[in-house]
């Protein structure tokens, strides 16, 4: 358990621990979500990844792709029509 202090600006550090397991750097923004009356916050770019991973999930095998060495292949060909080979 960490503890922060709260300046009378309402602005609170967050103890490096926190920031290292969270990957924050200066300038970077969190999100802050309450869930049953508790309150959380994340790094808001690692929350944005993981909504487009969401996103994403299950599309390849969709479209065909039921290997990383076919997706690698057709992104080959793709490039190779791109380029003019």
């Amino acid at each position: 358990m960490e503890i922060a202090k709260l300046s009378s600006k309402g602005q609170i550090t967050i103890p490096i621990s926190v920031r290292n397991k969270l990957n924050l750097k200066t300038g970077d923004k969190i999100v802050i979500f309450e869930e049953n009356g508790r309150f959380y916050f994340e790094n808001s770019a690692m929350q944005a990844f993981k909504r487009v991973e969401e996103a994403f999930a299950g599309e390849a095998e969709k479209a065909g792709f039921l290997t990383e060495d076919s997706m690698q292949d057709y992104m080959k060909e793709i490039r190779k029509e791109i380029r003019g080979y």
